[in-house]
């Protein structure tokens, strides 16, 4: 069957108000929110008068508003029950400090935006409440009334102002649960904007808080990981192997009467080893090098470039070190860089730039190579800049065809 059109629907739909448990829902809402609006309003007031009678004993205002903020308080309580029993509204968790009795924290209550924010709702509501369920409560008492009076205009003569209000009546009796629903919404979204704890922005900022906190201590506890995987490698493994080069050296220098094939793979055991034990060092200095724990990034980078197979000219222009994590990812961001221009660009020089300038430090490495770095295409530059965001840093790429490649990056590393 074809779906019937909107405008034919519409007929069914407004009919379908009358018995739709949502309008008598919101009937019930207005009602109750006339009742505990209105008595709200009028403690409120009350106290407001109490205060500014007595202004100029300082003592009576400061008990009015005292009071006034525990009755908002209660208010905020039992009108957001209602919204939420009888309109199906949540509430998002109010994550402010808990209230104390402490001048520190009572002080914090009043200047707290929330506090206002509920207060007003509950001035309106003492205003809005009252006549917003006068209203409703008036479409549907008086639809009726009028619906029958052609039946009470029987003895005294039918005339045209008793089918006037008959059709008045049907039409108020048709348009009243939409008053009703109406008011009712206007009400929630007073709610929504005023009753809250915590404003959605607000609720995105400390979100965006956890987040990075949750962040930074990660990236510690990996930090905190590689240097304890860098110290038992270098006082295990590490260790092992050079006794065994050590030992296979001395076997391989002083058992001279072996058959060939036996100082053959004695030599191959000897030079196998040494190359592990290379590739051990060259492993736990990537992990976290001890000379950047122990003599900070100036000394750690010079190391580096010391062992670039080309020449690099290092410049660091450092008056204090940084947080750890930061000098982390420095060294990790020029280290990398300095080994994609090695193995990729086929540069014959490549310079590093680090300066400490307030609380950015800035990294620039340069290479002569041929360019044509894409931070895409698998050489490492998309580990760089991941690490480089890790800190809340930035990471600029800049590679032409035809070169020089430069890599910028700008590590945050306030206190």
């Amino acid at each position: 069957m074809p779906q019937a059109l909107p405008w034919r629907r519409a007929p069914r739909v407004i009919v379908r108000g009358l018995w739709d448990g949502r309008t008598w829902l919101a009937l019930v809402h207005l009602v109750a929110g006339s009742v505990i609006g209105t008595l709200g309003g009028i403690v409120i007031g009350v106290l407001f008068a109490m205060g500014a009678a007595g202004f100029v004993t300082l003592v009576l205002p400061a008990i009015a508003l005292a009071a006034i903020l525990l009755v908002s308080a209660a208010l905020t309580i039992v009108q957001r029950a209602r919204h939420t029993a009888y309109l199906g509204m949540e509430w998002p968790e109010d994550q402010s400090a808990p209230v104390t009795f402490t001048p520190r924290s009572l002080l914090g209550v009043v200047r707290a935006a929330k506090t206002w924010r509920q207060f007003a709702y509950h001035v309106i509501a003492g205003v809005y409440g009252f006549f917003a369920g006068l209203i409703a409560l008036t479409a549907w008492t008086i639809a009726p009334a009028m619906i029958a009076s052609p039946i009470l205009g029987i003895r005294s003569g039918l005339g045209l102002r008793h089918f006037v209000l008959f059709l008045g009546g049907v039409v108020l009796l048709l348009a009243a649960p939409w008053i009703t629903r109406g008011l009712s919404e206007l009400d929630a979204l007073f709610a929504r904007q005023l009753l809250v704890g915590t404003t959605r922005a607000q609720q995105l900022e400390l979100r965006v808080t956890d987040l990075t906190e949750s962040r930074h201590s990660t990236v510690d506890a990996a930090d905190a990981e590689r240097r304890r995987i860098e110290r038992n490698l270098h006082d295990g493994a590490q260790q092992r192997l050079t006794s065994l080069a050590m030992n296979l050296g001395i076997a391989r220098a002083t058992l001279t009467d072996l058959p060939e094939e036996a100082k053959r793979a004695l030599a191959e055991a000897h030079e196998e080893s040494k190359q592990v034990l290379t590739d051990l060092r060259d492993l736990v200095r990537g992990l976290h090098p001890a000379v950047l724990e122990d003599r900070g990034l100036d000394a750690a980078l010079s190391a580096v470039a010391a062992r670039s197979p080309i020449p690099v000219r290092l410049k660091v222009d450092m008056d204090r070190r940084v947080a750890r994590d930061v000098e982390a990812v420095a060294y990790f961001v020029v280290s990398e860089a300095l080994t994609n221009t090695a193995r990729h660009a086929g540069a014959e020089h490549a310079a590093v730039e680090v300066t400490l300038t307030g609380d950015v430090l800035r990294l620039k490495v340069i290479d002569d190579g041929r360019g044509g770095a894409d931070a895409e295409n698998g050489t490492g530059l998309k580990g760089l800049s991941d690490r480089v965001r890790s800190v809340d840093g930035t990471f600029k790429l800049t590679s032409p065809l035809g070169g020089p490649t430069t890599i910028e990056a700008e590590l945050p590393c306030a206190s």
